[in-house]
């Protein structure tokens, strides 16, 4: 009876064994039974309807998207009406594109340039308040850094009130932080008067207040513009002056602290450029005249219509027969801002070729304001250069720049500016219009 029982039990067992087995085999799943029959799965729950839907989808958002240049692999294959809709194509890409475009690079023509925050130092100078002027008309946001040792709050009291103008009082040999896209760097004084009264201060301020705005400029990746001087070439051996001549510069005289200042602020930027990248210019500014001049600075064009002005003798220094080129401030601006926007590092010659002695300016100075206004000659200064004239070809070559303002025409602008400043125009006071802003409005017409 109990063999009789292991028997039936291990029987059992046997057959639960061979169920657990049979059980515990793999079943082909419901996707691979599915996957047996393709045209069956795609029927199966309207799954063809939403697949034609998201392809009509997918076709109308790579429709609307503009088509690269480096999706067509020959595009000498189109047809006219493809090319002509490919090229509207990628004007519409490009204008999309344009926010996005490099702060000092070019601007397409026909698009819109991007609006740049720009800082002028030495803005309410004579160059600088005329440079703050047309970039605020064109639309950009500008501070202005100056200490006033030169500048006049009045040459930019028209742009006070104006969201996108600032003006700060500070001193470029101290460090400023600001976030800008450029630099135009013209804080110095910059007339014999000015820059011997503390010629330490002007040499701090060409290497040390230099040194402060390239490192401004490394910080922020702002574009930088030096505006140097003619008087790098000292009393030049080669005439007229190229870009290539070294100078002849008196490292110890009376100028050298503007003169080698210059020179080393030139020395700076470049080793900035190469060195570290900065995004680099430099203009090598000319004799320049026009309105907002300070009447006793000490150059010969100011000096001249202040002189003829007031009816005293027109000072004559040495012989007379010293050459220099005068340019208007209008032809300048227009110069700085070709080089910054342009694509050459420099540096430029930005000045006048015309050239006049001494002489031939009085003479001009009586035809324009007193045909009898006297000439007194005094003993020349020291290390005042004997001839002075720019070759222009690079700028006229690389920038596309010449001057257009002839001395004849723009120095009747400077008279009137001169004259208001000297005696007053009662007509205009009462009418509460600013000689500087209407001088300066009918200059930049004029150019």
């Amino acid at each position: 009876m109990g063999s009789h029982e292991l028997i039936h039990r291990s029987q059992t067992s046997q057959t639960q064994d061979q169920i657990i087995g049979l059980d515990s085999s793999p079943r082909p799943s419901k996707s691979v039974k599915s996957f047996r029959n393709p045209v069956q799965y795609m029927l199966r729950s309207q799954r063809l309807i939403f697949l034609f839907i998201g392809i009509a989808i997918s076709s109308l958002i790579f429709s609307k998207l503009p088509l690269r240049q480096h999706q067509i692999a020959n595009p000498a294959l189109l047809t006219t009406s493809e090319t002509t809709h490919l090229s509207r194509r990628r004007v519409l890409y490009e204008a999309a594109e344009v926010q996005h475009v490099n702060a000092g690079g070019k601007v397409p023509l026909g698009l819109q340039r991007k609006s740049l925050r720009i800082l002028v130092t030495g803005g309410a100078g004579f160059v600088g308040s005329h440079l703050v002027d047309r970039l605020m008309d064109r639309g950009d946001s500008v501070i202005v850094v100056d200490n006033y040792f030169t500048g006049k709050k009045d040459n930019l009291i028209h742009h006070f009130g104006n969201p996108r103008f600032e003006l700060i009082r500070h001193d470029v040999v101290e460090p400023i932080l600001l976030e800008v896209d450029q630099i135009y760097h013209l804080a110095c004084p910059a007339s014999p008067v000015h820059y011997k009264f503390n010629p330490v201060k002007t040499i701090k301020t060409n290497v040390v207040g230099t040194l402060n705005m390239l490192g401004l400029a490394k910080r922020v990746g702002a574009r930088f513009l030096l505006t140097s001087t003619s008087e790098v070439y000292g009393d030049p051996l080669q005439h007229p002056q190229a870009e290539t001549y070294w100078g002849n510069v008196n490292p110890i005289g009376v100028r050298s602290c503007y003169d080698e200042g210059k020179r080393t602020a030139e020395t700076l930027t470049m080793d900035y450029h190469r060195g570290l990248g900065i995004e680099a210019r430099i203009a090598r500014i000319f004799n320049t005249y026009g309105p907002r001049m300070c009447i006793d600075d000490g150059r010969v064009v100011s000096n001249f219509v202040a002189q003829a002005l007031r009816k005293e003798p027109l000072t004559v220094y040495g012989d007379g027969k010293q050459t220099r080129s005068f340019q208007f401030v209008s032809d300048l601006v227009e110069g700085l801002i070709r080089l910054m926007e342009g694509d050459h590092v420099g540096p430029f010659n930005l000045g006048n070729p015309g050239e006049f002695t001494m002489l031939e300016l009085a003479e001009v100075v009586q035809e324009i304001i007193d045909r009898n206004a006297r000439i007194e000659f005094r003993p020349n200064t020291e290390d005042d250069p004997h001839k002075r004239k720019p070759d222009i070809t690079k700028a006229k070559q690389l920038l596309g720049w010449e001057p257009r303002v002839t001395l004849r025409k723009g120095l009747p602008l400077m008279v009137a500016d001169f004259r208001h400043r000297i005696f007053g125009d009662q007509k205009e006071a009462a009418g509460g219009g600013g000689g500087g802003d209407a001088t300066s409005s009918s200059m930049y017409s004029a150019n």
